[in-house]
């Protein structure tokens, strides 16, 4: 179920979703103030593109072990992270999973769209696993 849930996202939003995640991590990547940010959207774009069957956890909790984007530099980008795009973006992402959730066969890709939300709202120090 969850490979066909993939393939629907990937088709119908996914792919669409997750190109634009990348294609701001180039962005970032370039601009080389925005280059601590862009590993943490490539990792959302790569989630963005088959999120059913995965989760997003703390990557302290995951590892075991502190690195610099679970200790205070994390904090310091997330904040900086969420005043210059999380919040917009995570807004933009519940208003779609919202509107998608009245109808009954799209409250499994509302689901997916909260959970792009929550991590777009503080990407940094987080992992995505399997669930």
């Amino acid at each position: 179920m969850t490979l066909l849930l993939n393939i629907l996202w990937f088709i119908f939003a996914g792919f669409v979703g997750g190109l634009a995640w990348m294609l701001g991590a180039l962005i970032l990547a370039i601009t080389v103030v925005g280059l601590p940010w862009s590993a943490a959207a490539v990792r959302i774009g790569i989630f963005a593109f088959a999120p059913f069957g995965s989760r997003v956890v703390d990557r302290r909790l995951y590892t075991g072990r502190d690195d610099l984007g679970t200790g205070g530099l994390g904090l310091v980008l997330n904040v900086i992270w969420f005043l210059f795009a999380g919040w917009y973006i995570a807004l933009a992402h519940v208003a779609v999973g919202v509107a998608q959730c009245v109808t009954i066969i799209g409250i499994p890709f509302g689901f997916q769209h909260f959970k792009l939300a929550l991590i777009a709202l503080a990407p940094v120090g987080k992992s995505v696993v399997p669930a």
